[in-house]
């Protein structure tokens, strides 16, 4: 596929997919959601790593508004469940670790966007903003299911009941993001958080993300079970024995993602 509304490219193991239409904040289109759809797709069987970042100001400001006719002739429903579903549904099975490095305004459709990754990483003046209250929607995208499991019921239905900006520095104290980093440092932090995953066990990464996203449907002996069982594939890795090797050598293991 040729990129109009995307940029991606894979190096040293890391892939960036960048969304590219800074003129109107990245705004998501039909298009941009099925480049981001394939490109997500496609960077997860030969990366060990895949970053999504917005280009110019913002990350995401959402749903192009501007794209559609009038209001009363938008498929919601068609939409939500033929162009965003694939895209998050890539997001979240993506065999290896994935990073939102949000580097400006994330909103609407644009916040859950990079909530869907497994690790988000706010630079100090970006912030989250669940905007669909102010135009008389619902919190979709993923919105309605991320958000109470990382931030816990009263803070979820506050921030989609008021739409108020959460700036990247509260949003990581409530748990809605992993952390946030001064503007200045925000480029070279999150391509060395990139890096460290792309270096890792990538496999093991996987397993990490099944059992974790696994978790919230599991008894406890269900998830048990799947911690034993995936840790049994774990040590069935090179990976691992080249863990233990380094331990005992008392040197840096070299993973292979294998």
């Amino acid at each position: 596929m040729i990129y109009e509304t995307i940029a991606c490219a894979i190096n040293d193991g890391v892939a960036v997919v960048t969304l590219n239409r800074p003129d109107v904040m990245n705004a998501l289109n039909s298009q941009m959601r099925a480049e981001l759809t394939h490109a997500v797709r496609e960077s997860g069987k030969t990366a060990r790593v895949v970053v999504l970042t917005g280009a110019g100001r913002a990350f995401c400001s959402g749903q192009d508004l501007g794209a559609g006719a009038n209001p009363a002739d938008i498929d919601l429903e068609r939409t939500l469940k033929d162009e965003y579903m694939p895209m998050l549904e890539a997001i979240t099975t993506c065999p290896v670790p994935t990073i939102a490095a949000v580097n400006g305004p994330a909103a609407g459709a644009g916040a859950n966007l990079a909530l869907a990754t497994d690790v988000v990483i706010g630079a100090e003046s970006a912030y989250f903003l669940q905007a669909f209250t102010r135009i008389g929607l619902i919190p979709d995208a993923g919105g309605t299911y991320v958000l109470p499991r990382q931030m816990g019921l009263a803070k979820s239905m506050g921030v989609a009941l008021f739409a108020d900006k959460i700036f990247a520095r509260e949003a990581s104290a409530m748990g809605m993001i992993w952390e946030f980093v001064a503007d200045e440092k925000f480029s070279s932090h999150w391509q060395a958080r990139a890096a460290h995953l792309a270096e890792g066990p990538t496999l093991t990464y996987g397993f990490i993300k099944t059992a974790i996203r696994s978790s919230f449907a599991n008894s406890e002996a269900e998830q048990l079970n799947l911690e034993a069982r995936l840790q049994g594939d774990c040590g069935r890795t090179r990976d691992f024995k080249e863990g233990v090797t380094a331990f005992l050598d008392k040197r840096r293991p070299k993973f292979e993602g294998r």
